[in-house]
C-alpha cells in the first residue's frame, strides 16, 4: 500500500512537460507557413517577370532563342531587381560585359511583395484556438529564409541563360533586399512601435541614441532628401517637355515593331526613378557619366554618349559649356538647404542656439547619406572600357550634398528658433521691466506697511531700523466689586399695548457717526519710508 501511494503521489510530476510539447508542435506549422509564405512572395516575383519575358517573347517577330531561353532571362532580370551585377558574355569583342544599372522601379516589385509576406506571417496566428503567436524574430527568420532559398534556386538556374548573374553580387544584393524588407514587414506588422534600443547595444549609444536632437536631423534629412529628389523630378520633366520632338524621334526610330516598342516603353518606365536622382545629381553640380569621357555638369555637357538615342538620353541638354537656363539649377539644393534647416528646429525655449546649429548639420549629413545611397543604387557599369560607368558617383554627390545643404540649414535654423522664442523671450523682458518698477517706485515698502497696520501686531515692522522698546507695564488697582442686587418679581401683564419706539437721544449725548469710506479701503499711512532697491554690483 504504501509504494502504491508512493506512485500516486508521483504521477503528478511527470505530467506537466507533455503541454511544451504540444506548444512545440503547435509552433512549427506556424514557422513552415512563415517559410512557405516568403518562397510564395519570391515565387510571385518570379512568376510575373516570366509572364512579361514570354509575351514579349511570342510578340517577337524575330526572336533569338527558344522559351527556355525567356525563361532563363526571366530569372536574371529577377536577380536584377535586387541589384545582382549580370555579365552578357556574346559581345562583339568577345569580352565579358557587366550589366549593373538596376531600374529602381523594378526593386519594388520584390521588396513590396517580401514586405507584404512578413506581415501576413506576423499576423497568422491570434492566440486563439490554441495558436501560438510567433515572435517577430522567428517570423522575420523564417520568412527570410524561404525567400532565400528561392533565389539560390533561382541563381542556378539563370546561370544557364543568356545573361548569368555573377555569383557573388548575388551573395549579398539578395539577402540584403530580403531582410531590409522583411525587417520593413515585421516593424509595420507589430504597429511600428519605436521605443528603446535593445539591451545588448551599449549603454552609451542608447543614451545617446534617445535625444531628440537625432530624430529631429532624421526628420530634416527626410526633407532636404525629398526637395532634392522633387527637384530631379521636375528638371527630367521639364527637360522631357523641352526635348519631346527629339525623344519621339527617337523612341520611333529605336525600332520599328510594336512589341519592341513596347519594350522600350516599359524600359523607359522602370528607369524614370534613376533618370530622377541623376537630375538630383545634375542640380548638385558633380553631375553624371555617361560612359568613359562624357560627363552632363550644369557648367557643362563634354563629351558624346556611347549609347544609341534612348528616349530619356534624348532629353539631355546640347553638348557645350552650361548657360544661365543650366546654371540656374543651383537653385535646387539651396532650397533643400532651406527645408532641412526649417525641419530642425525644436519648438522649446530651453534649447540652446547651439544644439539647434548642430541639429540642423546632422540633418545635412543625414540627406548626404540618402543621396549618396541613391546615386550608388542608380549607377552601375553597362559593359567594359567605354561603358564601364553610367551615372552620378555616389561620394562626389554625397559630398556636394552635404555642403549644399549644410551652408543654408544652420543660419536658417537658428534664425527660425530665434524667431520662434521671440514671443517668450518679450514677455519675459516686460515680466523683469515691471519687477524692476515694483521695487523703483516704493510700491513694494508702501503695500507691506499697510499689511502690517491691517494686521495689527501680528506682522513685525521691518521699515524701522531698531524696533522701540517695549513699554513697562502701569499696575492698576482692582476695581471693587459690585453690589449684588436682590432678585426682582415680575408680574405679567396682559391687554396692555406698549410702545417699543426708542426715545430720542439728546444731541450731547449721541454718538458720533463713523465717516463713510471713500477711494481705497487700504487705510493712509504715514510714516513710511521708501527704500529704493539695491541692485547688485556688477
Amino acid at each position: 500500500m504504501t509504494q502504491v501511494t508512493e506512485r500516486s503521489t508521483s504521477l503528478p510530476t511527470a505530467l506537466p512537460p507533455a503541454p511544451r510539447a504540444a506548444a512545440g508542435r503547435r509552433r512549427s506549422p506556424a514557422a513552415a507557413a512563415c517559410v512557405l509564405g516568403g518562397a510564395v512572395a519570391a515565387g510571385l516575383g518570379l512568376g510575373f517577370l516570366a509572364v512579361l519575358v514570354i509575351v514579349l517573347w511570342i510578340s517577337s517577330p524575330y526572336p533569338d532563342s527558344g522559351p527556355g531561353g525567356a525563361l532563363h532571362l526571366a530569372a536574371g532580370l529577377w536577380l536584377l531587381a535586387h541589384g545582382t551585377e549580370l555579365v552578357r558574355y556574346e559581345t562583339l569583342s568577345g569580352v565579358p560585359a557587366p550589366v549593373g544599372v538596376t531600374p529602381l522601379l523594378l526593386v519594388a516589385l520584390p521588396a513590396l511583395l517580401m514586405r507584404r509576406a512578413a506581415r501576413l506571417g506576423s499576423a497568422s496566428g491570434d492566440g486563439s484556438d490554441g495558436d501560438e503567436v510567433l515572435p517577430a524574430g522567428a517570423v522575420f527568420s523564417a520568412v527570410t529564409c524561404g525567400y532565400l532559398s528561392v533565389g539560390s534556386l533561382a541563381t542556378v538556374y539563370a546561370a544557364g541563360g543568356p545573361m548569368p548573374a555573377d555569383p557573388l553580387s548575388a551573395a549579398w544584393h539578395v539577402p540584403l533586399v530580403a531582410v531590409l524588407a522583411a525587417a520593413g514587414g515585421v516593424w509595420a506588422a507589430k504597429g511600428r512601435p519605436v521605443g528603446p534600443l535593445p539591451e545588448w547595444v551599449p549603454g552609451g549609444v542608447r543614451r545617446a541614441a534617445a535625444r531628440p536632437r537625432y530624430a529631429l536631423a532624421l526628420r530634416a534629412g527626410a526633407a532636404g532628401a525629398l526637395v532634392l529628389l522633387g527637384g530631379g523630378a521636375l528638371l527630367v520633366g521639364a527637360s522631357l517637355a523641352w526635348h519631346a520632338a527629339e525623344v519621339q524621334e527617337s523612341f520611333l526610330t529605336l525600332t520599328g515593331v510594336w512589341s519592341g516598342r513596347f519594350a522600350v516603353l516599359l524600359l523607359a518606365l522602370a528607369l524614370l526613378p534613376n533618370a530622377v536622382v541623376w537630375g538630383a545629381a545634375y542640380a548638385l553640380g558633380p553631375g553624371f557619366a555617361l560612359g568613359a569621357g562624357a560627363t552632363a555638369t550644369p557648367l557643362g555637357f563634354a563629351g558624346a554618349p556611347a549609347l544609341p538615342r534612348f528616349p530619356l538620353l534624348a532629353a539631355l541638354p546640347p553638348e557645350g559649356p552650361g548657360t544661365l537656363l543650366t546654371c540656374a539649377t543651383a537653385g535646387v539644393p539651396l532650397v533643400a538647404g532651406l527645408a532641412v534647416g526649417w525641419f530642425a528646429v525644436r519648438r522649446a525655449r530651453e534649447v540652446s542656439y547651439k544644439e539647434t546649429a548642430l541639429t540642423a548639420a546632422l540633418g545635412a549629413l543625414v540627406c548626404a547619406l540618402v543621396l549618396a545611397g541613391l546615386a550608388a543604387a542608380s549607377s552601375g557599369p553597362l559593359g567594359s572600357r567605354g561603358l564601364a560607368s553610367f551615372g552620378p558617383v555616389w561620394w562626389a554627390t554625397g559630398v556636394a550634398a552635404f555642403a549644399w545643404t549644410l551652408l543654408p540649414a544652420v543660419p536658417v535654423a537658428v534664425a527660425v528658433h530665434s524667431w520662434r522664442i521671440r514671443p517668450a523671450r518679450q514677455a519675459d523682458t516686460i515680466a523683469m521691466e515691471g519687477e524692476d518698477e515694483w521695487h523703483d517706485n516704493g510700491g513694494r515698502e508702501l503695500r507691506w506697511e499697510a499689511l502690517r497696520r491691517a494686521a495689527g501686531a501680528l506682522i513685525p515692522d521691518l521699515t524701522q531700523d531698531a524696533p522701540p522698546a517695549p513699554a513697562e507695564p502701569v499696575p492698576t488697582a482692582p476695581a471693587p466689586a459690585a453690589p449684588v442686587k436682590p432678585a426682582r418679581r415680575f408680574t405679567v401683564v396682559t391687554g396692555l399695548q406698549l410702545d417699543l419706539t426708542p426715545a430720542p437721544v439728546p444731541a450731547e449725548q449721541a454718538p458720533p457717526q463713523e465717516p463713510e469710506p471713500s477711494g481705497s479701503l487700504v487705510p493712509p499711512v504715514t510714516g513710511a519710508r521708501v527704500l529704493a532697491r539695491r541692485k547688485p554690483p556688477a
